[in-house]
């Protein structure tokens, strides 16, 4: 019996999708990162229960902070983006979380740059809170251990390629680290959208919008780019087209994230038959009914869909790029632009992989 609901939902099933091919699917990837990172820091004293945490969030990782303070008896402050749902608004509230939502705005960079300075001003308010700085510290690495023993149990001995959404570094970029680190030989795809700073797209605009939860306007400093074999950038229609197909051929029913994933990993294979694929789906379709899933008819088949290859992140291009990183460092920004970093208190973190 599970203690709390937070470690039924965090578990993933490993679904089959075909002979060379597995989705984990999530139904809120982020408890792993949140509850694994809360877990330390209660273990280290460095908060205790009744403490209040804060951080920014798209949604997938409010809802994960959430249920992890509620847990663990600690009060949650979310300054939430503009794509906050009405059912995760509510939740939250019912949970005993304070919120609070940026007004609507079609530019992420405009988004998440008010919810930076928001909780720099929270901050000053209160400097007692404990801000859990998921886009920048690697605390957040701890808890996919438990989802990179799982890979390792149920595909032993064989070639992998873990696919998914980079985001803030601690989904992908964990479970390939934990992965190499007992000697797997693992190949690390991820996937971006366009507009993201991450991996050099800051300067491609996608006009739906940039996909919630795999890529930011500001860097992240927990992401170890160097981890990373290839990289895809892809638009909101592809990512959308995936993840239609992803639910027609599998039942699998899962986010814009997955479905850019799934994409690239059907492209990957092609030319990587000796590997067994695994890809990431770290949220269900819901919060995209509206958004894509009602406007499968007009989306575009998958099978018709293929990447621009490219050499360098100069040569990106809409509506899908993919590129061979090779291991490569951060990517300098293109054009003189000035990348916007947020920095917040330094913190040592001792920790076996």
């Amino acid at each position: 019996m599970y203690e709390h609901v937070a470690e039924a939902l965090k578990e993933p099933a490993a679904i089959a999708v075909d002979s060379g091919l597995t989705c984990l699917r999530f139904e809120t990837m982020k408890l792993y990162s949140a509850m694994g990172a809360v877990e330390h820091l209660l273990a280290t004293g460095q908060v205790k229960p009744g403490d209040t945490l804060i951080d920014s969030s798209s949604g997938i990782y409010a809802h994960a902070l959430a249920l992890a303070c509620h847990r663990y008896g600690l009060h949650c402050h979310i300054v939430g983006s503009t794509t906050v749902d009405l059912t995760l608004r509510v939740q939250l509230e019912i949970l005993g979380a304070t919120l609070e939502q940026m007004p609507p705005s079609k530019n992420l960079k405009h988004d998440q740059s008010r919810r930076v300075k928001r909780i720099g001003e929270i901050l000053q308010e209160n400097p007692h809170y404990y801000w859990m700085r998921q886009y920048h510290d690697e605390i957040h690495y701890l808890g996919y251990r438990a989802v990179a023993e799982q890979v390792h149990a149920e595909l032993p001995d064989r070639p992998l390629a873990i696919v998914g959404g980079v985001g803030t570094g601690a989904s992908t970029g964990a479970v390939i680290s934990y992965l190499r680190d007992w000697g797997r030989d693992v190949k690390a795809i991820g996937v971006q959208p366009f507009g993201s700073v991450t991996f050099g797209a800051e300067n491609v605009h996608d006009p739906e919008m940039i996909i919630a939860g795999i890529g930011s306007s500001i860097e992240f400093q927990n992401v170890r780019h160097a981890l990373y074999d290839r990289i895809h950038w892809v638009s909101f229609d592809y990512a959308a087209s995936g993840a239609i197909q992803l639910l027609r051929d599998s039942g699998v029913f899962a986010g814009l994230s997955a479905g850019a994933a799934y994409l690239a990993t059907r492209w990957e294979q092609q030319s990587d038959v000796d590997r067994h694929f695994v890809f990431l789906a770290p949220d269900t379709g819901h919060r995209y009914v509206e958004a894509a899933f009602s406007r499968h008819a007009e989306m575009a088949e998958m099978k018709d869909l293929k990447p621009a290859e490219i050499n360098g992140i100069d040569q990106l291009s809409m509506p899908w790029s993919s590129m061979n990183w090779r291991g490569a460092c951060v990517p300098k920004a293109r054009g003189g632009i000035k990348r916007e970093a947020v920095r917040g208190p330094e913190r040592s973190l001792t920790w076996t992989r």
